[in-house]
């Protein structure tokens, strides 16, 4: 089940090899939890060793290397510092391009094991959400997601706070060992992410974790949108990018291009289908990469349209978490708690629920289902001086 401890949170600085090697350090133990269920998970999904799956994601090295070396280098220390290697350490940060280019059952598993998990092996869940304005109610600008993976992934994810000077800090939420997923940071841009799925092709493309921490290393909301539409991704990916002016916009992100919608009375929500859109590519074939996603973005915007009413910060949250708690269709739904017939280190459930203040930036995460732990603030403001 979901970790009801408390969600682990370090601060890394300095130059990128010692960034790394200080995560490196103080997430070990995780790191090690996430490469045990990943080397459990991939080899009985593929048919592959684990020597030969942490092999075969040096295909995506080079063009890592050459789009982000800095994170290259903040991945080789995090490996020194947790004794594991490098090749592990990238496997954690492109698994999810791997599981994509690997679909399909492995050997000896059959159809009705299959059953209830399949159509989400290759992506991140996730219901994401955006307020300003009128939405807000309070004319603050929040963001954040329910964060649904695999549920055996729960007890590795942690809080890094990054201080990369001249880079703005970043405050991310990952799984341990990996660069880049969600977060926000000093210049009061923030990232929301999640999967969508759909076939485009083996063509080497940038990885998401890296293609998500380069937007939140950015300085201004022109140089974060640029980073996503310039960026060719693997896999397709949404992006729901915003500014703590109140600034707005979700990008639905593929291999072969980009489109996008922008907030209407103050709202975006966005889940795992494409909104937007169906790419050309996939007309006439498309399925949503779970079929939850359909019922998902209704029930959650609905929920988000009552913060409308909230009459101070409190009752912002107060409704945001009520929305993100929603638990039609369990036990999927916006809060997702895992299926009992699924095979356990196939079940699925949210790991954690953020929302983030960017007009004041508090930083608050729900460590766990939000139908069950309230969010907590984290102990840095994103507005805090670097240290």
């Amino acid at each position: 089940m979901p970790a009801t401890t408390p969600i682990r949170m370090i601060e890394i600085s300095g130059a990128p090899r010692e960034r790394g090697r200080l995560y490196g350090d103080a997430a070990a133990d995780l790191i090690a939890g996430s490469l045990e269920y990943y080397r459990e998970a991939l080899t009985q999904q593929t048919g592959m060793s684990w020597a030969e799956i942490t092999a075969s994601v040096s295909q995506w090295l080079p063009i890592s290397e050459q789009i982000a070396p800095h994170l290259i280098e903040e991945m080789r220390g995090i490996a020194e510092g947790a004794g594991v290697s490098f090749a592990e350490i990238l496997t954690l940060n492109v698994r999810g391009e791997f599981v994509y280019d690997h679909q399909g059952p492995a050997k000896g598993v059959t159809a009705a094991a299959r059953v209830d998990d399949d159509e989400r092996d290759a992506v991140d869940g996730c219901t994401s959400f955006f307020l300003t304005g009128e939405g807000s109610g309070t004319g603050h600008t929040l963001v954040g997601q329910n964060w649904d993976w695999r549920t055996r992934t729960a007890g590795t994810t942690l809080i890094v706070r990054v201080v990369q000077d001249p880079l703005p800090t970043v405050i991310m939420q990952v799984e341990a060992g990996q660069v880049g997923r969600h977060g926000a940071n000093s210049a009061g841009i923030s990232l929301n992410a999640n999967g969508l799925g759909g076939s485009f092709g083996k063509a080497v493309g940038v990885p998401q974790t890296l293609i998500r921490r380069l937007v939140l290393d950015q300085g201004d909301i022109a140089s974060a949108l640029r980073t996503l539409v310039k960026t060719r991704p693997h896999i397709a990916s949404n992006a729901l990018l915003a500014d703590r002016s109140g600034f707005g916009i979700d990008l639905e992100t593929t291999p072969s291009g980009v489109d996008w919608i922008y907030p209407e009375r103050g709202v975006i929500a966005h889940t795992n289908h494409f909104q937007a859109s169906v790419p050309p590519q996939l007309a006439g074939s498309y399925l949503p990469v779970s079929a939850d996603s359909l019922l998902r973005l209704p029930r959650v915007e609905a929920g988000l349209a009552r913060v409308a009413m909230a009459e101070s910060p409190e009752e912002s949250y107060a409704f945001v978490r009520e929305a993100m708690s929603d638990h039609i269709g369990f036990p999927e739904g916006v809060c997702t708690h895992p299926h009992p017939d699924s095979p356990p280190v196939k079940q699925w459930s949210t790991l954690l629920s953020s929302c983030v203040d960017l007009t004041t930036g508090e930083y608050r995460v729900a460590n766990g289902f939000p139908c069950e732990t309230e969010y907590e603030v984290l102990p840095w403001n994103l507005y805090d001086p670097t240290h």
